[in-house]
């Protein structure tokens, strides 16, 4: 975890976060929160994270999300040197997917 990021507020942040219960909740909760670019950008970064960790192409992955190639890298550097936490995420859902099946 990054060390620079810890800290009181960060951490009522993600412990609010952690409170929400259902999808609807969530969109009451960020709406409040977040801006809707705000809220459109971390979902397109998290849908090319889920592409590249499915191994899409980047023009794919343009052409579906719309992000740049930039930020195409960006999450890329993210899953090949960050903290594991889109992995952790995935790999849950792929999980809660599978037990819904």
């Amino acid at each position: 975890m990054n060390s620079k990021l810890r800290e009181e507020g960060v951490d009522f942040l993600f412990r609010s976060i952690l409170q929400l219960k259902t999808v609807d909740e969530c969109y009451d909760f960020f709406e409040d929160l977040c801006t809707v670019p705000e809220i459109k950008a971390m979902s397109q970064r998290l849908v090319v994270a889920h592409m590249l960790s499915e191994h899409k192409v980047y023009s794919d992955i343009v052409t579906k999300t719309g992000a740049s190639t930039a930020t195409i890298s960006r999450v890329n550097r993210a899953l090949n040197y960050g903290c594991d936490g889109y992995e952790m995420v995935f790999r849950r859902l792929s999980e809660e997917d599978q037990q819904e099946k």
